[in-house]
């Protein structure tokens, strides 16, 4: 193994998601409503550039999807937008760190493997900009130089679970799926990593696991029992 790629959002950062997104819609239709928007159609308007992102062909970015739906339904110059998400994501995005509850493990988990000589990669859903992903990462105590890769919208092509996603990453890091570990708590999202040949680690505290699938074949546990875990690999220094 050389690399190992960890989600965020409630594998690094324990959050409940529902309430997490819920915040998000509520802040920035109001956000919207101080710049003149309607922020129902706002609010309507980004959920339907999230669909687009997840259905994306890889024909173009994350970001250049979601501008193409956004202004599809807004009309209007790229330019005149991009304010209202800049300052948005500068000052009111942060107020939603007391929604998540950050761990010390994550940073634990991350330095291990740094100290042992392994590539590492923040794979997030691809589904939001730089600057909203970095301020993420820091209620986690995670830092961008901790990572040879952190996927945003901008260098996305995909996104989970779309195996594109998991190809774009072996290509930037230039390694084999055999060699590397998805540590996810995302049945549906974070396994079909495996498809490729990669392997899994399932972080049990926040499972998201719809369907109910068995993952006993799999190592699983703990944000604890992941730190033990990564522990355990070979130095490869």
């Amino acid at each position: 193994m050389k690399a190992v790629l960890f989600d965020l959002d409630g594998t690094l950062l324990p959050m409940d998601m529902e309430i997490f997104l819920r915040e998000y819609l509520q802040k920035l239709g109001v956000k919207a409503a101080a710049y003149g928007y309607d922020p129902a159609k706002m609010v309507e308007v980004v959920m339907a550039g999230v669909e687009a992102m997840i259905q994306n062909d890889g024909s173009m970015t994350n970001e250049e999807r979601f501008w193409q739906l956004f202004l599809s339904r807004i009309g209007g110059e790229k330019e005149a937008h991009y304010k209202l998400f800049e300052e948005f994501y500068t000052n009111e995005f942060c107020t939603l760190a007391r929604i998540v509850q950050p761990t010390p493990l994550a940073r634990e988990a991350v330095r291990i493997l740094g100290d042992k000589g392994y590539t590492t990669v923040l794979a997030t859903n691809p589904l939001f900009p730089s600057m909203a992903i970095l301020e993420r990462m820091s209620w986690a105590g995670l830092h961008p130089h901790d990572f040879a890769l952190i996927t945003t919208f901008e260098n996305s092509r995909f996104t989970k679970p779309h195996l594109g996603y998991f190809q774009g990453i072996l290509e930037a890091i230039g390694a084999a799926p055999q060699d590397c570990l998805m540590v996810g708590n995302d049945l549906v999202e974070d396994l079909p990593a495996v498809e490729l040949g990669m392997e899994f680690f399932l972080v049990t505290d926040d499972l998201i696991n719809p369907q109910g699938a068995d993952y006993s074949q799999f190592p699983h546990g703990t944000r604890e029992d992941l730190v033990s875990y990564l522990a355990k690999l070979p130095d490869r220094k």
